[in-house]
């Protein structure tokens, strides 16, 4: 009797053991995907801060690069919401998805903003270097038209700049949509067989023309990463991503549709981070979660 339940014991304890062992397993990779996604999330939201930061030097820059007080005070009120935008940017945890969302939804708005100025700037440089020349020609008759326009010339590297910022580009209505075998849509995730990502990438006609290669990167609920992809630069670091894709770009707006499909994968209801990237930079991303 007293065998049996010493044998009891010692099956209860090698249970006990086990189980203990596997949840601290668990509670480990749990705690590595975490950290793997608030890394990301931090990356994210510093280069937000970044962005910001260089918008509000440009309209500091464009400001002493004009004579119009119309367009100076523009830039002034333009260039205080940049600020405040960026502090409450720096206040806000970088966990905080919804919060993070709408300061990225407002950043695209001043990127839109600020290339408006860029241009208008730019045109009023092109109507300075033509009047310019018009008073070489007349040697001296225009003097007038030349002391109103010297606050309108600008140096072709700063411009070069701004150029570059405005045309970075933007990705819009990203979606994630599921199938089932068969090429069924779902709603929920048990039956997951192969999914396809939607995005457009909006009208820029400030972004040079040409072949482009766009970057989905996907992130699973358990902060695990779908890399099947081909391989690109983000923040000085090599990512995977899921998939990619090369189209020509020429500035107007471009829906793009990306299927992944891998029998081998499995797929869990939660929150999945669908990211896109492209020249460099993280052009969009959003968080989209799915039932069972």
């Amino acid at each position: 009797m007293n065998k049996k339940l010493t044998y009891a014991l010692l099956v209860v304890i090698a249970l006990l053991v086990v189980g203990a062992g596997y949840l601290f397993f668990s509670l480990t990779q749990q705690k590595q995907a975490n950290k793997e996604m608030q890394e990301l999330a931090e990356l994210d939201k510093k280069e937000m801060e970044n962005e910001y930061e260089q918008f509000a030097r440009q309209y500091s820059e464009m400001k002493t690069q004009i004579n119009n007080d119309s367009i100076v005070a523009q830039l002034t009120q333009e260039q205080m919401k940049t600020q405040q935008l960026l502090e409450e940017l720096k206040r806000v945890k970088s966990s905080d998805a919804r919060e993070i969302a709408r300061l990225k939804k407002e950043l695209a708005t001043m990127r839109a903003v600020l290339r408006s100025y860029v241009m208008q700037i730019d045109s009023l440089n092109r109507i300075n270097e033509n009047l310019t020349a018009e008073n070489t020609r007349m040697k001296g008759q225009y003097a007038e038209a030349t002391r109103q326009i010297e606050g309108l010339s600008s140096e072709k590297a700063s411009l070069s700049e701004k150029v570059a910022i405005a045309a970075q580009l933007d990705a819009t209505g990203i979606n994630m949509t599921p199938f089932k075998k068969g090429g069924k849509k779902l709603k929920r995730m048990k039956d997951c067989k192969s999914f396809r990502v939607d995005f457009t990438v909006a009208k820029n006609v400030t972004a040079s023309n040409g072949m482009r290669t766009f970057y989905v990167r996907v992130t699973k609920p358990n902060g695990e990463a779908i890399e099947d992809g081909a391989s690109f630069t983000y923040e000085n670091r090599t990512l995977r991503s899921t998939m990619s894709k090369q189209v020509e770009y020429t500035g107007e707006a471009l829906s793009l549709s990306l299927y992944y499909n891998n029998a081998n994968q499995a797929y869990e209801a939660g929150t999945y981070v669908v990211s896109i990237f492209a020249d460099g930079h993280m052009i969009g991303s959003r968080r989209i979660t799915f039932e069972k």
